[in-house]
């Protein structure tokens, strides 16, 4: 099922709406949908590298309102909408784990890390800041910059160097954010902790 979804969303790239389906594929990441609008993202840049950077603003945009559709999902809508989501995933224990020895400081950790590095996944973020009741404001500045942050290197890493990028960043640069993502997690963890 994962995979078809997967081809489903990268055939979107050919397609003359792209850019509102980048749209709608960032809106949903970000709240509900499993697959990541990279998938889309990345065949857009590279076949009109010259609309890079508008790809990258507007799956941003998008990225920051499914975000706050999801913030509001968490705190208006946590039983009816939010645990069914998560239990169709699978990831309703490992919520539920977070959702209480979680504050808000690692909230907003997390949220860069997933932002940058897809860890935790971004929807389990959004959604747990509005379970917690992270400051809407300063939830929407911190994705803002976060996803803002990704796009746009991601962006600028396609323009430079092209098609020979690709195969990085699909399996390379997630495992690479992914670690400088585990190191601030363990930082706070040990800063946390330890003092």
């Amino acid at each position: 099922m994962l995979r078809g979804l997967y081809d489903w969303t990268l055939s979107l790239a050919a397609k003359k709406s792209a850019e509102w389906w980048l749209a709608f594929i960032a809106f949903v990441e970000s709240s509900v949908f499993l697959v990541p609008a990279d998938v889309l993202f990345l065949p857009m840049a590279l076949s009109r590298p010259d609309r890079a950077y508008r790809y990258a603003l507007v799956a941003t945009l998008a990225s920051v309102l499914g975000g706050i559709a999801g913030w509001y999902i968490g705190h208006y809508a946590y039983d009816s909408v939010a645990r069914p989501i998560l239990e169709f995933y699978g990831k309703y224990d490992d919520f539920e784990t977070l959702r209480v020895s979680s504050g808000v400081g690692f909230i907003i950790l997390m949220l860069i890390t997933s932002g940058l590095a897809h860890l935790p996944p971004i929807k389990v973020v959004t959604i747990l800041s509005g379970v917690i009741g992270v400051n809407l404001l300063l939830f929407i500045v911190l994705a803002i910059l976060a996803r803002g942050a990704r796009f746009l290197f991601l962006a600028w890493l396609l323009r430079r160097y092209g098609e020979p990028i690709r195969e990085f960043i699909e399996k390379r640069l997630g495992m690479i954010a992914g670690a400088g993502a585990a190191a601030l997690i363990s930082l706070y963890i040990v800063v946390k902790y330890a003092f």
